[in-house]
């Protein structure tokens, strides 16, 4: 397995600690891509989308999440919410 295939896993692994509790409200999250310049891509999914909260649950679970499992990454943001990006 290489770095980026590493990488990957541990970002799936922190997206799947969050799962639960965006699914308790009706949302969840997609990796999209790893960039090489290590920006991680991901779409809200569901009530994500369109939640007021959406932000704060970008920024405060999904990037936090992935910032402590991959320390080394550049930047997290969405494919489909425009203010995320």
């Amino acid at each position: 397995m290489d770095s980026k295939e590493k990488t990957i896993e541990l970002i799936e692994q922190a997206l799947d600690s969050v799962r639960p509790y965006l699914h308790a409200d009706g949302g969840d999250v997609k990796f999209i891509e790893l960039t090489d310049d290590l920006t991680v891509k991901l779409e809200l999914q569901g009530s994500c989308q369109s939640c007021p909260m959406s932000a704060m649950t970008f920024r405060a679970g999904l990037e936090e999440s992935i910032r402590k499992a991959v320390p080394h990454v550049n930047r997290v943001v969405s494919v489909n919410v425009p203010a995320l990006a």
